[in-house]
């Protein structure tokens, strides 16, 4: 089993700042992408950004330049630095990753999700 575990949202003012990070545990032999997904109240689930084992990028044009994705392949964990939120950053935030077990079979893994209310 693999487990991924979010951390660090919670209520923020506008134009400010959070950290979120995204834990993997579990048997776990590789994971090549990660990302960060959020779904705010009324939408679908959308990609926020994306990183590859060997750190290449892509973010979703609303948070180019205020978002950073991040990882630490030696701890399994991966980062999202957001900064100058606003209101329309309100959302539960979700870890994604694709995870290579011991059988060697690539598969996506969610977390439940972390909350990051943004108020102005």
């Amino acid at each position: 089993q693999v487990q991924l575990v979010e951390s660090g949202g919670g209520l923020v003012q506008a134009g400010g700042s959070v950290r979120l990070s995204c834990a993997a545990s579990g048997r776990i032999y590789s994971i090549n992408a990660m990302g960060w997904y959020r779904q705010a109240p009324g939408k679908q689930r959308e990609l926020v950004a994306g990183i590859s084992r060997g750190g290449s990028t892509n973010y979703a044009d609303s948070v180019k330049g205020r978002f950073t994705i991040s990882r630490d392949n030696a701890k399994n964990t991966a980062y999202l630095q957001m900064n100058s939120l606003t209101p329309e950053d309100t959302a539960v935030y979700y870890c994604s990753a694709e995870v290579v077990t011991q059988d060697y079979y690539p598969k996506p893994y969610w977390g439940k999700g972390t909350l990051v209310t943004v108020s102005s």
